[in-house]
């Protein structure tokens, strides 16, 4: 008897499972993901007597399979054929009507910024008829658009596009802004109010504070920089930075305790429960996130109560199956396969750890490092195929930031809804929130600089399967470990080592490196070998901690030569991590002084730069180098636009150990043109490809370079669509060997022997 409500338990997560695949199966089989399932019902049903438990869970995970499947291609159906399509594949004029359906947002971009708000269109005018209809579309509008509220409902003019994601029927680009028709309903004006109180409440703390408090709070990270952004996610309190299952549980935990307070028992306490719930989906918005958020929220809430073990598996089962029937969207969504990897973590796993903890621990402390602990090793493996990284850190910075989350949340809620009535103590208790923000903020930032904070791992299928069977190793092992004081005290001295001890890198560097294209994300920073660790640095990347780690990597304590080839940020706004720990000698940078922000960043920390010396050869260490753009007689001022920086770029011919390498910055095609006829004939062996591979190029001229490698220094995921195919795809055809650092990762020019071999980590 004791068995079956395991199984049972089981089989609820087998039918989450099923309706995950009928959700993700039906985005490429149509009506075939429902009729395949329903048919496989009747063999079911002929042998249900050989083994009635096992035909029942079968149909069940049919069933809900066929179900999800058949609501997902419904939706799918309506958005792919519906009139906001058709219109959309035409590129018509339209005038749109429909409610406001998220928070605008300002997107800046390299050319020109833009607000993205998603509307829930209910009318469609184009063609010369009006249809109406229910479908989502992305508008790009200009800042007009900002001040439109959620829930607005709204008029507008533009030219529908195509949308990448199967969730919107369209792109609008409109023509001016909107005409709001009604405003937003009482419920979404109190959420508003709430929101903006909030941010009102800690507006005169330090920018880190003003930003990460009302993240906590209601996921509002709107603001945060983009440093302390990567430290989070290095440390892995990414979850901290947005609407998260944490925000749900503490902030109806806390107003269960003040309703108990008030003397509230019995079905009251689920009133105010309910109402918690509706109330924390309003303030952080009813988008398919913030229910996942909240669902999951729940489900750990019961996973960690008593008799968890069973009733917190069929509760995540049922949860997966009905957020899937409701928004069917989040099956293709990563932030929806983290949250159940991690609340299966909190149900499965953290309550074995949690009871070998007890037994030599305290049950508050072991329960407080079994939950993070077994939410993170369950994210492991999705985490590195999304990251190409393990962190080693995260258990640890979880555990440091955790007793001050909870207060932070409930204080900075506090200020939200106090500062209505009294703006003075809600700045009080904001202040209260932002000291507690501020421990976190400290923990993220020095936790991110620790040498083993963050392991690289491949993201290959064998280097995935590997981590994969590592992760189920250690769940498994677990428990056996921990229950015993000197093995569980052996594991975390084992755990503070790998932090605090950078682990070697087998192969890294690789012997004979010339060049290195260090992965920085979206921007570029590259390394010429000088000597023994010594190298000239071009450009810095647009984050610190990610250069610094690239030249540790290397071993490089000195840098005798930092050339920046322009001022935008994705090339100087991670110039202090070159210079963490190491000396640096001479800055040269392009004549161009342009954007200003820029250049002031550069001065505050290098000083004022020198120009570097056009078509002069100069040898630092190993490497020979020669400025060959822009021209000595080039503009020092320039009117404010990202071309012309990206024009002036500094163009540079390296050669180290034979190996001839041309560095292009972001040179755009005119300069090309230029470099084409001042050095016709020119050959190299290795070419970095102008402004991150986009598709503004003098082909030509790349072509008739003769490379033998070619490195695009890229960010996954980025905004601007780099890197081309109609730049990458010639080169490949030529017969060079292309590799980018959004895909490849760092990437290591090598001299072997005479040959020319490339590296990746």
């Amino acid at each position: 008897m004791g068995a079956r409500p395991e199984s049972h338990d089981l089989r609820m997560l087998l039918v989450a499972g099923a309706a995950w695949a009928g959700a993700g199966a039906s985005r490429w089989l149509g009506w075939w993901s429902v009729l395949v399932p329903a048919a496989a019902l009747v063999p079911a049903w002929l042998g249900r007597r050989a083994a009635p438990s096992v035909v029942r869970t079968l149909a069940g995970a049919l069933v809900v399979l066929a179900a999800v499947a058949a609501v997902t291609t419904a939706r799918l159906e309506q958005v792919d054929h519906g009139p906001v399509r058709a219109l959309a594949e035409d590129r018509a004029a339209v005038r749109l009507a429909g409610t406001v359906v998220s928070d605008p947002r300002l997107v800046e971009s390299q050319f020109d910024d833009v607000v993205l708000v998603r509307l829930e269109v209910r009318q469609v005018t184009g063609r010369g008829s009006t249809t109406g209809v229910a479908t989502p579309v992305l508008v790009l509008g200009d800042d007009g658009w900002l001040a439109v509220p959620l829930g607005a409902t709204v008029t507008a003019a533009g030219t529908l596009g195509t949308a990448d994601d199967r969730g919107l029927a369209a792109v609008l680009a409109a023509r001016g802004p909107p005409t709001v028709v009604a405003a937003p309903d009482a419920w979404w004006r109190g959420a508003a109010a709430v929101r903006q109180s909030i941010r009102d409440a800690v507006a005169h703390r330090p920018a880190a504070e003003r930003a990460l408090v009302p993240a906590l709070v209601d996921g509002d990270d709107a603001g945060l920089d983009d440093g302390l952004a990567a430290d989070f996610r290095t440390t892995g309190l990414t979850h901290l930075l947005a609407v998260s299952g944490t925000n749900l549980t503490l902030v109806v935990g806390f107003l269960l305790l003040l309703a108990r307070w008030c003397g509230v028992r019995g079905r009251g306490l689920l009133v105010v429960g309910a109402l918690g719930i509706v109330g924390f989906v309003l303030l952080a918005r009813t988008e398919p996130s913030v229910l996942r958020a909240a669902v999951m929220g729940a489900v750990g809430l019961v996973a960690m109560g008593t008799d968890g073990r069973r009733r917190g598996a069929r509760a995540l089962g049922v949860a997966v199956a009905v957020l899937l029937l409701v928004a069917p969207g989040l099956a293709v969504e990563i932030g929806f396969a983290l949250s159940v990897l991690a609340t299966a973590g909190i149900v499965l796993l953290a309550p074995a750890w949690r009871d070998a903890l007890g037994r030599w621990l305290p049950r508050s402390v072991a329960e407080a490092i079994a939950v993070p602990a077994a939410a993170q090793l369950a994210c492991t493996p999705l985490v590195a195929a999304i990251s190409g990284q393990v962190s080693l850190v995260a258990v640890v910075a979880n555990l440091l930031v955790a007793p001050v989350v909870g207060p932070a949340t409930v204080l900075g809620l506090s200020g939200g809804l106090v500062g209505l009535v009294w703006p003075w103590a809600g700045r009080l208790l904001g202040t209260l929130a932002g000291w507690c923000v501020a421990w976190i903020v400290a923990v993220a930032t020095r936790g991110a600089d620790l040498p083993g904070a963050a392991v690289g791992w491949g993201t290959g299928a064998v280097a995935l399967a590997v981590l994969t069977v590592v992760v189920a190793a250690v769940a498994l092992g677990g428990p056996f470990a921990l229950r015993r004081p000197s093995t569980g005290i052996a594991c975390c001295a084992l755990l503070v080592v790998s932090v605090l001890v950078r682990l070697p890198t087998p192969g890294w560097p690789p012997g004979g490196w010339v060049l290195v294209a260090c992965d920085v994300g979206q921007g570029d920073a590259l390394v010429l070998n000088a000597g023994p660790h010594a190298a000239v640095v071009v450009d810095a990347g647009p984050d610190p901690t990610l250069v610094d780690a690239c030249l540790d990597s290397l071993g490089i304590e000195s840098v005798p030569l930092l050339v920046l080839t322009h001022f935008h940020a994705d090339h100087v706004d991670g110039i202090t991590g070159v210079y963490d720990g190491r000396s640096v000698g001479t800055v040269e940078t392009t004549r161009l002084l342009d954007p200003p922000e820029g250049v002031a960043e550069v001065d505050a920390v290098a000083g004022e730069p020198v120009p570097a010396p056009y078509a002069a050869t100069q040898q630092v260490g190993q490497v020979t180098l020669q400025a060959l753009w822009p021209l000595p007689d080039s503009p020092t001022v320039g009117p404010g636009d990202g071309s012309t920086a990206n024009e002036a770029s500094v163009v540079l011919l390296a050669q180290v150990r034979g190996v001839r390498m041309l560095l292009t910055g972001d040179v755009e095609p005119e300069g090309q043109a230029a470099l084409a006829a001042a050095y016709p004939g020119l050959r190299v062996d290795a070419l970095k490809v102008p402004h991150h591979g986009s598709r503004y190029q003098d082909m030509d001229w790349l072509l008739s370079l003769g490379a033998r490698v070619a490195v695009t220094s890229v960010g996954a995921d980025n905004d601007y669509g780099h890197p081309a195919a109609s730049t990458l795809d010639p080169l490949a055809a030529a017969g060079t060997r292309v590799l980018r650092t959004d895909l490849d990762g760092a990437v290591a020019v090598v001299e072997d022997d005479g040959g020319l071999s490339v590296a990746t980590r």
